[in-house]
């Protein structure tokens, strides 16, 4: 069988088949073109999902017929030059206008700024007409009609309308968050229209407009620079999350992007502070030289490689740490409206299983912080101070209210000072505007597990010494990337050296984790650290056994509390970073304003 060349409009649907995937992938590239015509609006109209319009209209620079006549050509653009390596446009590759056109009907109407008439071009199943003069305002209208006509196998492919129109709001929204300074439409008869008006350099008020006024509420800045690589925007307080990753929008110099690593790195950043199962809302935007990442991985462009993935991630997951220890111990605002909407009328609450109380009332009075169950809790003991609760009163079932002359330390707190505690677990707070409801288990479990965590960084880890010490074979750079994080393994407990060339010998292990898999656990780490240049897999298992030994340390629901041990936890809870939420994430306080419990007595 010879060799043979492909005609043009079989190379250009070929293209079609990576660059538009769907609608929304024609819709995605049309409006980075704009964008990149400097446009200030953009308007997106579409029908049938995308499947029989799209149409895109730019107030941008536009075009002139000779540029016309280029750019439904294949690798033609005006982005770059000669070189990938500084791209600072979301367009650069010349493939968009080209593929649409092979697989649709593709038509181009553009007027030149500063040009007294304007342009036309069609583009037909990889047929193309010639240039023609039409009436036009300044900028660019592009009009795909009847996407993959011309490919009626990838027709069948598509999913419902709806499920079309959905993908090219999505792309919407992420573009309209990357560029708030751009008013964006979305219109058509299979949709309501939906207007972003633009923000200018408020960015977190372009952010309300696609997450809801809750997130201005709710977010924390974030702005950090490590090694030239600098990271800014929001994100929401640990109880403030969603039930998937839809909210979670990122950026790399302004492109938004659908990167593992950015997103990996959000979750560890919220590892211990989110329930299961949950996500936190984050819009991060990171700022780079373009030398330094490739933005050329994927003919979609929504995939990116950093030079440097190990220096990005350390820098997320420690900017938002940072940004959690400074704000994040604070209640999410919907608390509140949770709470309100439970004192309304008609309102059913799910039936809660039975308590089992955890000790009796007369019981004699216990550490608040748990005895040492083992070397490791003896290392944390010694690293701070317990705090002893004296046994409550066992005549009552809410417990004693503090004295009355604790109402002039109210406005000194952010939680207050105790006035209650109900059901033996919740501790009810007076503020200077409000009240707060603390569950004891829960804020009690936070406090343990930070002071072990403390530990961890100040001290050298227990260890167990092998008897026999265990030699696993790896390969040779596995074994240099492993030695070269030998003194921060050390510190976690996990003793190693060098035994050949291409081994490993293992000769203490982490107490805390008691017997394990020493071969297993060391090549994961050769790997992470291959992945990511970073050891943190191992502190990871740490504190998840630090946070289980803090669940079953912590004073549990059923304990009575004097007033002193309430207002001893409450002012252990504002010096002590995250803790708004357990180790779960579920958050450990409510705060009702004053305002709030006004409306519901209708006061105002």
């Amino acid at each position: 069988m010879s060799v043979k060349q492909l005609p043009e409009t079989l190379i250009n649907q070929i293209a079609a088949g990576e660059v538009i995937e769907r609608p929304a992938s024609a819709a995605k590239e049309l409006i980075e073109n704009a964008i990149d015509a400097g446009a200030t609006r953009i308007e997106i109209a579409t029908a049938g999902g995308g499947k029989s319009l799209i149409r895109i209209t730019d107030n941008g620079s536009g075009m002139d017929a000779a540029d016309l006549d280029l750019a439904v050509r294949r690798h033609c653009t005006s982005k770059i030059s000669e070189t990938l390596d500084d791209i600072r446009t979301l367009g650069f590759r010349g493939e968009a206008l080209p593929s649409i056109g092979s697989v649709a009907k593709l038509t181009i109407t553009s007027r030149r700024n500063g040009h007294s008439e304007g342009s036309q071009v069609a583009v037909i199943g990889g047929k193309m007409s010639g240039v023609k003069p039409a009436p036009a305002n300044t900028g660019t209208v592009v009009e795909v009609r009847d996407i993959f006509f011309a490919t009626p196998a990838r027709l069948k492919f598509l999913k419902t309308e709806k499920a079309e129109a959905g993908a090219i709001t999505e792309v919407v929204k992420r573009m309209a968050i990357a560029f708030p300074q751009i008013r964006f439409v979305l219109s058509g008869s299979d949709r309501t229209t939906l207007e972003f008006p633009a923000t200018g350099d408020d960015h977190l008020a372009r952010m309300a407009q696609i997450l809801g006024t809750d997130f201005r509420d709710n977010a924390i800045e974030i702005d950090a620079m490590r090694e030239d690589v600098g990271l800014s925007g929001f994100v929401g307080v640990p109880t403030f999350h969603r039930g998937n990753s839809a909210h979670q929008y990122a950026f790399v110099n302004g492109r938004p992007v659908q990167d593992k690593l950015i997103l990996s790195a959000l979750r560890g950043a919220y590892a211990e502070s989110v329930p299961s199962g949950r996500y936190p809302v984050a819009v991060l935007s990171i700022t780079l030289d373009p030398a330094l990442v490739d933005v050329n991985v994927h003919p979609a462009k929504s995939d990116v490689r950093f030079r440097d993935p190990g220096l990005v991630r350390g820098l997320i997951v420690g900017a938002i740490r940072e940004a959690l220890h400074r704000e994040g111990d604070r209640a999410a605002t919907t608390g509140t409206s949770g709470m309100m909407r439970a004192f309304r009328p008609g309102f059913q609450p799910a039936q809660a299983a039975p308590r089992t109380p955890w000790a009796a009332a007369s019981s004699p009075s216990r550490p608040l912080y748990p005895q040492p169950a083992n070397d490791f809790a003896e290392q944390v003991q010694s690293g701070f101070d317990v705090l002893t609760m004296p046994a409550a009163r066992a005549d009552a079932s809410i417990a004693e209210p503090a004295p009355r002359t604790a109402a002039e330390e109210a406005p000194r707190y952010r939680l207050g000072a105790a006035r209650a505690q109900v059901h033996e677990n919740y501790i009810v707070a007076q503020t200077e505007d409000g009240l707060v409801i603390v569950d004891q288990h829960a804020a009690h479990e936070r406090l343990v597990f930070e002071a072990m965590r403390k530990a961890l960084d100040n001290k050298r880890l227990a260890s167990q010494v092998l008897l026999i010490p265990e030699i696993i074979d790896l390969p040779e750079e596995d074994c240099d990337r492993l030695m070269a994080n030998a003194t921060e393994l050390d510190r976690l407990g996990l003793a190693i050296e060098r035994f050949g060339p291409g081994a490993v010998a293992v000769r203490e292990t982490p107490a805390m984790l008691g017997e394990v898999d020493a071969a297993s656990m060391v090549r994961d780490l050769a790997d992470e650290i291959a992945e990511w240049n970073t050891a943190g897999g191992l502190r990871g298992k740490l504190e998840y056994v630090a946070a289980t030994m803090a669940c079953h340390g912590s004073v549990r629901s059923g304990r009575r509390l004097r007033p002193e041990e309430m207002n001893a936890l409450l002012r252990e809870m504002e010096a002590t970073p995250g803790s708004g939420t357990c180790n779960h994430g579920r958050p450990t306080y409510i705060e009702l304003k004053l305002s709030d419990i006004e409306r519901l007595f209708g006061r105002s």
